[in-house]
């Protein structure tokens, strides 16, 4: 049962991160793209600010990983 509960966790790790950089990247793309018809050289800005939420994807996984890893039992 165990292996249930660390599986679990480890999933929603990764999900619930991936779910709150969905929502920012979908606010920020809207944002990114109004601002870059307005002022086109404000792209790397825009660029980087899509990309910031991706960390949180990332250090999701890495928790799972150690979940998974240090959580077997």
């Amino acid at each position: 049962m165990s292996i249930v509960w660390t599986s679990l966790a480890a999933a929603l790790a990764v999900a619930l991160p991936a779910l709150a950089t969905a929502w920012a990247q979908s606010k920020i793309g809207a944002a990114g793209a109004a601002t870059l018809a307005e002022k086109p050289e404000l792209s790397a800005t825009v660029i980087i600010l899509v990309a910031i939420p991706e960390t949180m994807v990332i250090l999701g996984f890495v928790v799972a990983v150690m979940i998974l890893l240090g959580g077997g039992g």
